[in-house]
């Protein structure tokens, strides 16, 4: 039976994350995925969505020598800019901008998509000595007492840890083995999400258009094939979203131009449409015996504000401070009675947050719509108010 001080239960960018920063730390780690990453932009299956990273994740990214590899295919998110378009006719009505010069040197964060991602991650990690990753194996079973866990892999061999971290998804059957029930919110919405290119460039600026059934939501990325280009998640009602999914290319770009109120010329889709089930979610607890909850295991929320995994990274981030400051109590109860303590209440106040957001959003009820521009003109008028959620946003405590 091999020994590492940690098993990562999850190759997806959350995982792969976890397997650098503590291996660069100098903790052995096993890092096991029953499905092999898909790391170029074109293949089948491949994850066409993007991940901002915001400053606090930028700087964990960096101390475990990945920021580096990542850095030359990032697009800075400079500017958040929020349109209101809820008026009779889809057109924008109220436009506020929200600029990372009001509080810092840096931008708001770096946009990078997912499957790169994952292939320079894949990379770096064969880079890290103490690092073992097995791509197309999982755990199938999971074993724990007071002073270890012990998991089966799905190739037939067990592994002896300290640690079990499950970054195994929304479904993760690590947190299913532990016993940890989790509370659930449909919305009855999904989201489209590809890239486009574009003839007025993004300047850096990530647009959320908002009218009802969710956002439109353009990201910078780097040029592609010599146009500005941004990435595009447009979250709708489920049954809108299939229906848009399976139109033919000329009627979908009809649709998506009108959606994004023209605001950077005519969109020319630039990638296959992935349809993606958006939900919220939220764990009972973040540990059980040997084994802690980080990301989509731990916490689901919409795609709204660049959170979901810049919250994961702050999973890591008081992990990693915990183990480093007692190595020798890694994956004991103290330990991760500490990081549940530390991360959940403010992760139930960010699910909450992201909730009401998404739900203003889905306004569909004309009154309503004006509400929600109203409520936004008054935040933005407030500049200790609008300073402090920029903060909030990235990453600070409330």
């Amino acid at each position: 039976m091999q020994e590492f001080d940690i098993v990562v239960s999850g190759g997806g960018v959350a995982g792969l994350t976890a397997a650098a920063v503590f291996g660069t730390a100098g903790f052995s780690v096993l890092c096991v995925d029953p499905s092999p990453p898909i790391t170029t932009r074109e293949a089948p299956g491949s994850d066409l969505r993007t991940t901002a990273f915001l400053q606090p994740a930028q700087a964990l990214l960096d101390r475990a020598g990945l920021w580096a590899r990542l850095a030359p295919f990032a697009a800075d998110l400079q500017v958040m800019r929020i349109v209101d378009a809820g008026g009779v006719t889809p057109e924008p009505r109220i436009t506020k901008e929200f600029d990372a010069s009001d509080i810092s040197d840096q931008p708001f964060g770096w946009n990078l998509p997912n499957w790169l991602l994952r292939r320079e991650m894949v990379a770096h990690l064969e880079s890290l000595p103490g690092v073992t990753f097995r791509p197309g194996t999982g755990t199938t079973t999971l074993f724990t007492r007071e002073a270890e866990a012990r998991v089966g892999l799905s190739d037939g061999t067990r592994v002896r840890a300290r640690l079990v971290i499950a970054a195994d998804g929304r479904n993760s059957p690590i947190r299913e083995a532990a016993k940890i029930g989790v509370k659930t919110t449909h919305y009855g919405q999904k989201a489209l999400a590809f890239a486009v290119t574009h003839p007025i460039p993004h300047g850096n600026v990530s647009t959320e258009i908002h009218r009802s059934g969710g956002p439109f939501t353009l990201v910078p990325l780097p040029d592609h094939e010599g146009r500005p280009s941004s990435a595009v998640v447009w979250m709708e009602q489920g049954p809108e979203v299939v229906r848009l999914a399976a139109l033919p290319e000329a009627d979908f770009e009809a649709e998506m131009n009108a959606r994004s109120c023209h605001l950077f010329g005519p969109l020319t889709l630039a990638s296959r449409r992935t349809v993606w089930p958006i939900i919220s979610q939220i764990a009972e607890r973040l540990y059980g015996e040997r084994v802690a909850l980080v990301a989509e295991a731990a916490h689901v929320v919409p795609p709204i504000g660049a959170q979901g995994l810049n919250m994961s990274l702050g999973d890591m981030r008081v992990l990693l401070e915990l183990a480093e400051a007692a190595p020798d109590q890694l994956g004991d109860r103290a330990m991760l009675e500490t990081y549940h303590r530390r991360r959940h209440l403010e992760i139930k106040a960010r699910v909450k947050g992201i909730d009401l957001l998404n739900r203003a959003s889905m306004m569909r009820a004309r009154p309503l719509r004006d509400a929600r521009a109203m409520g936004l003109n008054a935040i933005y008028s407030l500049a200790p108010v609008r300073k402090t959620l920029m903060q909030l946003g990235l990453g600070a405590r409330g």
